[in-house]
């Protein structure tokens, strides 16, 4: 499997924080699925209005904060949350770019959460096969509401996307777990 290199910009906030290889893999594997996910969006809803170059960003460097908290990298923990933000903010982005290395988790709790806040959290979970069906319904939500068709119409096509996206699952985790810590 081919997998998409990370925007020159994630490159160099890595780069200057000398990131552990295992931190790269998973920014790289999920921001892949992240491309992947919006190539389908825009064959499925190509109406649907969202930044995909905030969502590709944002999938590219959510983690960021698990420089700062590294056994966060193998284990629970939402310290990376906190710093995350801060960490871009230091490496010139914007705030806007900043927010996807809290909001990746807390989307439930975030009121102020947008839809490239909901796909680069889905995207964060999806990487691994895994589904969350609070997320799904909210990603569907978004959708049905901007491209107008029935709930039920844009969870069919969205069920189908994620199944073609969980596929590539095993290869990516073997992927991640290859590198150091």
């Amino acid at each position: 499997m081919l997998f998409h290199d990370l925007p020159p910009e994630a490159q160099a906030v890595l780069a200057k924080y000398a990131a552990p290889p295992r931190l790269i893999a998973h920014l790289i594997v999920v921001h892949d699925v992240a491309v992947r996910l919006v190539e389908y969006l825009a064959i499925a809803w190509p109406q649907l209005a969202y930044s995909q170059q905030d969502v590709l960003l944002g999938a590219a460097t959510h983690d960021i904060g698990k420089l700062a908290y590294p056994d966060e990298l193998t284990g629970p923990g939402t310290h990376h949350e906190e710093i995350g933000p801060q960490l871009l903010l230091e490496s010139g982005y914007t705030a806007s770019s900043a927010r996807f290395a809290q909001t990746h988790a807390r989307w439930q709790q975030d009121t102020s959460a947008q839809l490239e806040d909901v796909l680069v959290a889905f995207a964060d979970t999806i990487w691994k096969g895994k589904r969350d069906t609070p997320l799904e319904q909210v990603l569907v939500s978004y959708i049905a509401s901007q491209s107008q068709e029935e709930v039920w119409e844009v969870y069919i096509k969205l069920d189908e996307i994620t199944d073609e996206l969980a596929q590539g699952a095993h290869e990516r985790i073997l992927r991640q777990g290859k590198y150091a810590l």
